[in-house]
């Protein structure tokens, strides 16, 4: 059975789906057998085969990855909002059932699954006859969290809230990773007062467009959780 790692972003458009296709990327190139999951995706492409979730297809280019898009994202939604939003416009909401019965799957086949969330921290995934926000499925799959935060302005109070929220939830942030990274007095600083503030490390700080994740393969593996 494998392991899997949550990724979570500080905000919208901070990168999850870029960094989550360099860790997959990674494990795989070191003989790993690594794949992606997301539970819900908001604004894929309507083709002749169905919805195709844009995220999932960068992953499987970067990383390589096969399978279907279907067992790595359950739930696609063609209208680029919240999940509950799109699900309560197209009609099929999301069913924890159906979630954990194929990030199970996920597990039987690869040693470590990333998981991918929708948007930050705070994303309802359905809102109708049932309430599922997106921490419930982090909790539901038993997951630890590492948090993408774009690493410019606003870096600071955007991770300190981001953690914070996850703490007061009971959910373990293994770390963060801060994209887009420059080596400013700002961002360099921005670094500094997030480990300082949050207690997490920064775990990886990735330059505009780099394709090379730089975490030991041995403490990458070291996040993931049975």
């Amino acid at each position: 059975m494998g392991k899997g790692l949550f990724i979570t972003g500080t905000g919208t458009d901070v990168g999850k789906t870029y960094v989550s296709a360099l860790i997959v990327k990674k494990l795989r190139d070191a003989g790993f057998r690594s794949g992606y999951f997301k539970a819900a995706a908001s604004g894929s492409q309507r083709t002749q085969s169905g919805l195709a979730p844009e995220d999932a297809e960068y992953v499987k280019a970067v990383a390589g990855i096969g399978g279907k898009l279907s067992e790595m994202v359950p739930y696609a939604y063609e209208h680029a909002y919240s999940p509950h939003l799109a699900a309560q416009i197209e009609g099929n909401p999301v069913e924890m059932d159906v979630v954990c019965g194929k990030y199970e799957a996920m597990l039987e086949r690869y040693e470590y699954v990333t998981v991918e969330g929708s948007g930050g921290i705070v994303c309802p995934i359905r809102f109708d006859t049932q309430v599922i926000l997106l921490e419930d499925v982090i909790k539901k799959l038993n997951l630890g969290v590492l948090a993408v935060a774009d690493s410019g302005l606003g870096a600071i109070n955007r991770s300190v809230l981001t953690v914070s929220y996850l703490r007061s939830r009971e959910i373990e942030v293994k770390g963060i990773v801060l994209n887009r990274f420059r080596d400013s007095i700002v961002e360099m600083d921005n670094r500094k007062m997030i480990e300082y503030l949050t207690g997490v490390p920064v775990v990886a700080a990735l330059r505009e467009g780099e394709m090379c994740l730089d975490i030991g393969i041995e403490r990458l593996a070291g996040f993931y959780d049975e």
